[in-house]
């Protein structure tokens, strides 16, 4: 079962910063959950929100600010806001990397950043993860990529369960683990499917969806994955 620490370890640490990715990987996670933007200068970086006001002392467009100008900014605790790049170089293969997808554009960029990880940098495709709430997005990155596992994000239960990641071909279906039960991951593994479930942080709700079979979960508090198998 794959544990995975959500913007890196955010319970303990401010989200998608280098504090929280390295208290991550203290923890021993498996697996490490980003969010990329592109900002006006080009540059992939790892923030959750379209807008800098929620995780930063400053306030603005992502989209709409140069890396310099997000450089600037203190993401909590003195932590800049970085690029996806500069995640991948701390991480350095040592744990996967769950890539969600959060605005229009990303896929090209983050599908060439992945191609030259691959190439040049000795990283291997089960290293990767790329997930999406906009399908559309991460089917592109998929076509570019095809090699990568990919999975698209789910905020409430299908009619259908997993038949959204079987028609798109997925690997991999990550639904909210509130609208989560034991046939949904059931019809997921009929289908040749895994299923990683997000945000899951008490222990009893962690202990109930582990029940349920699942293949990975998500959790701000990663380290409150561990002992369970």
């Amino acid at each position: 079962m794959l544990k995975i620490g959500h913007r890196g370890a955010m319970g303990y640490a401010p989200e998608n910063t280098l504090d929280s990715f390295a208290k991550a990987l203290e923890l021993g996670v498996d697996g490490i959950e980003l969010d990329v933007h592109l900002c006006r200068s080009g540059e992939t970086v790892v923030i959750h929100d379209s807008r800098v006001d929620r995780t930063t002392n400053g306030q603005g467009k992502v989209r709409e600010m140069t890396l310099g100008e997000l450089k600037d900014l203190d993401a909590g605790n003195g932590n800049p806001i970085l690029t996806l790049e500069e995640v991948l170089d701390f991480v350095d293969r040592r744990a996967l990397i769950d890539i969600e997808l959060k605005a229009k554009g990303t896929a090209g960029p983050v599908a060439a950043m992945i191609r030259q990880y691959l190439e040049s940098r000795g990283w291997k495709p089960d290293l990767f993860l790329i997930t999406s709430f906009d399908h559309h997005e991460l089917k592109r990155c998929h076509e570019l990529i095809p090699y990568i596992p990919f999975g698209p994000l789910l905020a409430a239960k299908p009619l259908d369960y997993a038949r959204i990641a079987q028609a798109m071909e997925a690997n991999r279906i990550m639904p909210f683990f509130e609208f989560l039960d034991e046939n949904f991951v059931q019809d997921a593994h009929q289908k040749g499917i895994k299923v990683i479930t997000w945000t899951v942080n008490r222990f009893d709700d962690i202990k109930e969806v582990l029940a349920m079979g699942v293949d990975g979960i998500i959790s701000n508090y990663p380290d409150r994955l561990f002992g369970f198998n």
